[in-house]
């Protein structure tokens, strides 16, 4: 056998078992499901997991965006006519959120955390100072005061309202946007507070709130089950909550929104539970997107989130009391709260019914800059990108003993909204990209064998091919030098004319011996060139 033909079938043997060994491969998905175990057993709140330190102080900086609807036709607005408010803002803050007291439980399947935040003030992503500019908007203590007295007698409320007048108290109230945030010493709640101590005489939306956490928690760790990673076990000792009208409304469900378990695909819902909605909310899939280079899939709030009940009857459970429903795109909060008659939408009212954002003069909803969204990472779980919108309104209406209040329409009327934002940072970016390529190759090894296997098989059809060739010339050389004249075409004699003379026993002058019949005579001649 010549080194040739060895050459080709080492070759042709090679090939057939890349070709079956990568096949194999691929079908068995082996690798990728070797990946998909190393990833279940490294994404868990362990201490020795890779995640667990970033789940602790999360690298990517959180910014609180708050937008305030300045109301620019207060009194018109109490003689009956529609309120017409122009958007203020943003007054942007920086919000760090590490989580405290960590304490792992049972074994170290569970895990105990606080997660007190705080804010700091960034005047460059800002539009103004929030300690100059004013803002006129709806009183909120004095609308708390009305609805608390709303159950009481009409003297009771007339002689409250009186009083509330004598105090210089109005529907509306014209205040710095920091008050507004942060706080001041209200006249109508300290008078409240000298007779009701338990009654704070400050308020402020986010009064209390900086500096403090939202309850304590009690995570899965995701050893036992990765589905498990980051959810919420129990809040404040709670498996679930008591103010809604249902069992369903009132579950804890998911996370609290800064992790999610790997291998996300685009079918399954996500859950969070939102402390300061006081409910959980899930999210569905809606495109493929891309942050920073990483391959992401964005999920969002599905139109049904905060659907009426009329067209979506699991909702019922969030009237409270049952039966008392708001419409589409608005959720009453006011049942975990105590205060006003709160209730939360997105901005702008999008994705609620007409019938709010045609009852104030000034509401533009647009999904680029209204909705809520959240970019995963599917591999990992990790988000990339986040965006949670929510906006603050109050109900105002008409409450008999309160004159200010005769000519007013019922409005759910809107104070600000926030936006949440959050981007992984470019130094996370560049080592999940880095992961994200040695998954993707190690996944991917049985395509290359495949891919070996397929050139090494072109290889040796080629190596066939000209070994043919090869062994043809060869064949041909052998005959050429067999038969030379039939290879060149030339012959070392001539045939003379047959002769046509008697047959005699006389040679002829040539010497040759005549015989019976006619003869042919070869005789050389020259070969003549074509």
């Amino acid at each position: 056998m010549t080194r040739r033909s060895c050459c080709i079938y080492v070759t042709g043997i090679v090939s057939a078992h890349l070709l079956i060994l990568g096949i194999a491969l691929v079908v068995a998905q082996v690798f990728q499901t070797m990946i998909h175990e190393r990833l279940k057993q490294e994404i868990t709140l362990t201490e020795k997991s890779q995640v667990f330190e970033s789940w602790k102080n999360p690298p990517p900086p959180v910014y609180m965006e708050y937008y305030f609807f300045n109301v620019t036709n207060p009194w018109e607005f109490l003689q009956g006519k529609k309120a017409s408010v122009k958007q203020i803002g943003p007054y942007t803050y920086r919000e760090y959120r590490p989580r405290e007291n960590v304490t792992f439980l049972e074994n170290g399947t569970k895990l105990y955390a606080l997660n007190p935040k705080s804010f700091v003030f960034v005047p460059e992503k800002s539009a103004g100072n929030p300690e100059v500019d004013m803002v006129t908007t709806i009183n909120i203590p004095f609308v708390a005061v009305m609805d608390e007295l709303n159950s009481y007698s009409f003297f009771l409320r007339s002689m409250v309202s009186i009083y509330m007048s004598s105090l210089g108290v109005d529907v509306f109230m014209n205040r710095t946007v920091h008050e507004i945030l942060w706080g001041f010493k209200d006249p109508l709640l300290s008078k409240i507070h000298s007779m009701k101590p338990d009654v704070d005489e400050y308020f402020g939306l986010m009064w209390k709130k900086n500096g403090t956490h939202e309850g304590e928690f009690v995570f899965h760790t995701g050893e036992q089950n990765y589905l498990d990673y980051g959810k919420i076990d129990t809040w404040n000792g709670l498996r679930e909550m008591s103010w809604w009208s249902s069992n369903q409304s009132n579950m804890i469900n998911g996370t609290d929104g800064a992790v999610f378990h790997p291998l996300i695909n685009r079918n399954e819902l996500l859950y969070i539970f939102a402390a300061d909605l006081c409910r959980s909310i899930h999210l569905a899939y809606v495109e493929d997107v891309e942050v920073k280079g990483i391959q992401a899939f964005r999920f969002a709030p599905p139109e049904d989130v905060l659907m009426s009940p009329k067209d979506n009857p699991a909702n019922a459970g969030f009237c409270v009391p049952a039966g008392d429903c708001l419409g589409t795109g608005v959720l009453k909060v006011s049942v975990c709260r105590e205060g006003a008659p709160i209730v939360v939408s997105f901005p702008h009212f999008y994705q609620a019914d007409p019938k709010y954002i045609n009852a104030v003069e000034g509401m533009n909803p647009n999904k680029d800059e209204h909705e809520t969204y959240l970019d995963l990472q599917p591999t990992t779980g990790v988000p990339i990108r986040a965006c949670k919108r929510a906006q603050l309104n109050v109900i105002v209406k008409r409450i008999p003993g309160f004159p200010k209040t005769r000519h007013i329409n019922e409005t759910i009327f809107p104070i600000m909204f926030v936006n949440e934002t959050a981007t992984i940072d470019d130094g996370s970016a560049a080592q999940m990209k880095t992961l994200l390529l040695i998954v993707t190759l190690v996944s991917n090894f049985p395509v290359f064998i495949v891919g070996m296997g397929i050139i090494l098989l072109l290889v040796l059809v080629v190596l066939f091919c000209r070994n043919r060739q090869k062994k043809n010339e060869v064949k041909r050389i052998d005959f050429n030098e067999a038969f030379p004249s039939f290879a060149t075409g030339k012959d070392d004699a001539a045939y003379t004319q047959v002769s046509s003379k008697p047959d005699d026993s006389s040679e002829t002058p040539s010497g040759q011996m005549m015989r019976n019949g006619s003869y042919i005579a070869l005789s050389p001649v020259d070969a003549q060139k074509c």
